[in-house]
């Protein structure tokens, strides 16, 4: 009898290593190698809000993310901390990862540093075939550096990293087909101190930005790539490197065409077909190569968006649907590219996504011609008079084809349409070009979103960081992911957020979850910072305006506050979710979220409508005995006509016809505005977002009557 069970433990403990094993081989292995950055150098509680942390919040539980970053570290062997030299190194080869993520280099910028700069590529080349030798044949991911926002004369350079260094790593991506980031446009060209405290290294906030970057990349949906050379009969020498990525030159009908092709082709394969100056401003180009479209040129150089610029687009667009590109193509026209685009547009409406036009010409009255504000162009006049077949100038100024024209064809075929403007552009001025055609599209009741850039003249076009241009085109293109409804932690950390000093958000969600064991509530609030203004009895809340007002309406220590500042409708959507909230035995709990997802790198609407529903949903799972209020979001902005105003009531006008089951939802805009639509004077403080003492005894009266 004992010899069976025996063999019965010996058999389950083989199962079990086995199941083990089997787990072990599943899960997908991601060695993060880099310096402080990576390592996570000046943030609270690094080991939750390093990059590397964060990522692994992103993946789930289907990765195991390991940080192997050493501050101070140079991609140099010769330089004075090189990164081959750390036991972090020896551990990463050890770990045997599926996935290695590379940011070196912006020690390397360093001048004791900098002068082996000619080791570089040897240097490198050591560094990645020691992964690519691993058993694990591992995917192989560089990353630019990020941008330096530090003074001129610092030991370490943003000339060297932006030009030299971060050329040098483009270089090699496309010598070795490696996959590559962009990440030194991720914080723009202007230095946040939330983003970066120090100018050089990422606060939590901004290594989450990296995180979520990378996440998108990694989780992409792969479609089948083609093999261009052979589908377009590219023959000889043609190609050439697109910032890391493979780009070919080649001819069709005798015109001069480019391609480059992602190295993760998405789904679909969609693409986008760029209208002059060839890589000029590329970050929205480049941005969309890491989304796995395509991206392609076709010459029109002095053709200013007439019939034969049609017609050499037309060619080039059966040539690749032919070889599966997809039906709709994204049209991308800076300047007198904005001629071209909508031309093309208004001859091919259904074959257009979507259209990104930049500092765009929208009437040749304007510009070549200058009949307005503008110089014009005496030149360009008289070329496109020849291209248009225009007999003299009199017949140019009464063309009615111009772009400000075929505003009917952009709202009837119910193309999406985004500009990016400089409000002093004084070659192609605004009020002469996109201004018209956005009035035009108002008055058809079609919208439009123009990006302002104050003070800026007609260059630099674009905008250094790209993401409200690409979250537009993947919206546009149906390729959005809705980050409101994917759960992840959040990473506050600034001082304005009312919390006791060197606090970060995991510090402040275990507080609440401190501050809720052995409790029996009445009511739980769940939101950001306006929920957590309420305070209750949490000790790492310092400033709690609602406080008095709450425990006059519904009863000293009958209520709690789990508000957390930043929040945003994933964050609160993670908390819920993995957090025991349930163990207060909250009688009642009252949800006002959403609102941070309308700033910074804005969501939609609808996208932060579903984060909201989201959060509902889950709320009433966790809690199954207590009855969920939705109150959404409180209006913001001062008046009713404020943009940010118009999107709240968007959100709540998409959750009163989606009703969700035993949630009961209140929209509480009338609570705070008067007939007019206006916030009452004295319940808002100055941003209109946050609520004065005023305003918390308005909304405790409010809630108090909900629960009664």
């Amino acid at each position: 009898m004992m010899m069976k069970n025996l063999k019965i433990i010996l058999a389950i403990g083989f199962m079990l290593i086995l199941a083990n094993k089997t787990f072990a081989r599943n899960v997908i292995r991601v060695a993060c190698i880099g310096n402080s950055i990576t390592y996570g150098a000046g943030i609270p509680n690094r080991d939750k809000n390093s990059y590397p942390a964060q990522l692994q919040a992103y993946l789930g539980g289907g990765y195991l993310v390991q940080n192997f970053g050493v501050s101070g570290r140079t991609l140099l062997s010769k330089g004075d901390y090189p990164y081959i030299k750390t036991s972090a190194y020896k551990e990463s080869l050890s770990f045997n990862p599926d996935i290695v993520i590379i940011k070196l280099g912006t020690n390397d910028s360093k001048p004791q540093n900098w002068k082996y700069k000619e080791d570089l590529k040897a240097d490198f080349m050591s560094l990645v075939n020691s992964y690519k030798n691993l058993s694990s044949h591992p995917r192989i991911i560089l990353l630019t550096p990020v941008k330096c926002f530090l003074p001129d004369g610092s030991e370490i350079s943003d000339q060297l990293i932006g030009g030299e260094i971060r050329t040098f790593i483009e270089k090699m991506a496309y010598e070795n087909q490696l996959e590559i980031i962009n990440l030194y446009n991720l914080f723009g060209d202007k230095w946040e101190q939330h983003l970066m405290p120090d100018k050089l290294h990422p606060s939590s906030i901004g290594a989450g930005m990296i995180a979520e970057k990378i996440f998108e990349c990694l989780t992409l949906k792969q479609g089948n790539k083609v093999n261009i050379t052979k589908a377009l009969h590219i023959q000889g020498k043609a190609r050439f490197n697109f910032h890391g990525y493979k780009g070919y030159e080649f001819t069709n009908e005798g015109t001069t065409c480019r391609v480059v092709e992602p190295y993760v082709e998405a789904v679909g394969r969609p693409w986008i077909i760029r209208a002059r100056f060839w890589d000029h401003e590329p970050q929205t180009d480049i941005a969309l190569l890491e989304n796995g479209f395509h991206l392609v040129y076709c010459d029109v150089a002095d053709m200013y968006g007439s019939n034969k610029a049609v017609q050499r687009w037309n060619s080039l667009y059966r040539r690749l649907r032919k070889v599966g590109f997809n039906s709709k193509v994204v049209l991308e026209g800076m300047s007198r590219g904005g001629l071209i685009v909508y031309n093309w547009a208004t001859q091919n409406p259904e074959k257009v996504a979507c259209i990104y036009a930049d500092a765009p010409v929208m009437d040749i009255k304007s510009w070549p011609m200058g009949t307005g504000k503008s110089e014009g162009s005496p030149d360009d006049t008289r070329k496109m008079l020849q291209v248009y077949g225009f007999g003299n100038e009199q017949e140019a100024l009464n063309w009615k084809r111009n772009p400000i024209d075929c505003v009917s064809v952009i709202a009837k075929y119910r193309i999406p349409v985004i500009h990016v403007v400089g409000d002093a552009d004084k070659v192609v001025p605004v009020d002469e070009n996109t201004a018209i055609f956005e009035e035009r599209l108002k008055q058809l009741n079609y919208p439009i979103t123009v990006v302002h850039k104050p003070g800026v003249d007609h260059h630099p076009h674009s905008l250094n960081n790209p993401s409200t241009i690409v979250r537009f085109i993947l919206k546009a293109t149906g390729r959005s992911v809705n980050r409101c409804i994917h759960p992840v932690p959040g990473n506050e950390f600034r001082a304005s957020a009312g919390w006791t000093e060197g606090a970060d958000w995991h510090t402040i969600s275990e507080d609440i979850s401190a501050t809720l064991q052995g409790k029996n509530l009445k009511l739980l609030l769940l939101g950001n910072s306006i929920t957590q203004g309420w305070g209750g009895n949490r000790k790492a809340v310092t400033y709690k305006p609602g406080k008095r007002a709450m425990d006059a309406a519904v009863g000293e220590n009958q209520w709690e506050s789990a508000g957390i500042a930043g929040d945003r409708t994933q964050n609160l959507l993670w908390r819920i979710r993995y957090v025991n909230y349930n163990v207060c035995h909250p009688k009642y709990a009252v949800i006002a979220i959403g609102i941070n997802n309308l700033f910074g790198e804005a969501d939609t609407p609808e996208q932060v409508a579903e984060g909201i529903i989201a959060v509902a949903n889950v709320a009433k799972i966790k809690l199954p005995q207590t009855q969920i209020i939705l109150l959404g979001l409180l209006p913001a902005g001062k008046e009713v006509s404020s943009d940010i105003r118009i999107k709240c009531n968007q959100i709540h006008a998409i959750l009163a016809k989606k009703p969700i089951k035993d949630v009961k939802y209140i929209n509480p805009t009338s609570w705070f505005v008067d007939a007019n639509g206006t916030i009452k004077s004295g319940l808002y403080g100055g941003d209109y977002i946050h609520l004065t003492t005023n305003g918390y005894q308005v909304f405790s009266e409010e809630i108090s009557k909900l629960i009664k």
